[in-house]
């Protein structure tokens, strides 16, 4: 009676630990996310001054 209740706990023990570790997984997903989409708004951002300075540039020398 002893190997089957072992068993059992084992395996309940088991998918314990992949449920916690699929939350994880999830959570980590969730913030690497939000850092690519943090990260693509500020490469955004430093494009468009890039093209401003860019057009800055080329009146200032429209006007040499």
């Amino acid at each position: 009676m002893f190997w089957p209740m072992f068993a059992i706990a084992a395996g309940f023990l088991g998918i314990t630990v992949l449920g916690v570790l699929a939350v994880r997984v999830f959570l980590e997903a969730e913030r690497l996310g939000r850092q690519v989409a943090d990260s693509a708004r500020r490469i955004s951002s430093a494009s468009e001054d890039l093209e401003r300075a860019t057009v800055g540039a080329a009146r200032s020398l429209d006007t040499v």
